[in-house]
């Protein structure tokens, strides 16, 4: 039986309906603007939002020292796994890294639930890689739901 790695979670109500939710996922300057963590900018490399399609981002932090692929940089490479619209999002990450820490695939799932005030997101990531800490990677979803809190919300008052 394969070992699984670590396995974190987070979630969120958002002050908006899950159709809207999740066009944010599948709109390629929409993932753009709120998937990057704080403290971080991505470019969008490729995008092909279908099941078994692929999208690579290459995010930068503000502060050299931490990236995986180079000092200051991430390639991430993933694929659309699943997309169910309005109720679900999964995806496979792969980090381009020498490092044997960040390797693997991780598996990420974003589930969209009704809830009362909005949509319950409630993210998933499996076989996290022992490279990324839990205390970063905790940060980093929260602050990305609170980026697509605020994207999502923005855009309905548009």
């Amino acid at each position: 039986m394969a070992e699984h790695l670590r396995a974190d979670t987070a979630s969120r109500i958002i002050d908006a309906p899950p159709e809207a939710i999740y066009r944010a996922f599948v709109e390629r300057d929409a993932l753009l603007a709120w998937l990057p963590p704080d403290g971080m900018s991505g470019e969008m490399l490729e995008f092909e939002p279908r099941p078994g399609g692929a999208f690579r981002m290459l995010l930068h932090y503000n502060v050299a020292g931490h990236g995986k692929t180079t000092e200051d940089t991430d390639v991430v490479d993933a694929e659309f796994a699943e997309l169910v619209p309005g109720h679900r999002v999964v995806q496979l990450v792969r980090f381009k890294s020498d490092d044997p820490a960040f390797a693997g695939v991780m598996r990420m799932v974003w589930d969209l639930e009704p809830a009362a005030g909005g949509t319950r997101v409630i993210f998933l990531a499996e076989d996290v890689p022992p490279g990324i800490s839990k205390e970063d990677h905790d940060t980093g979803l929260r602050s990305s739901l609170e980026n697509l809190a605020r994207y999502v919300t923005e855009r309905q008052h548009l």
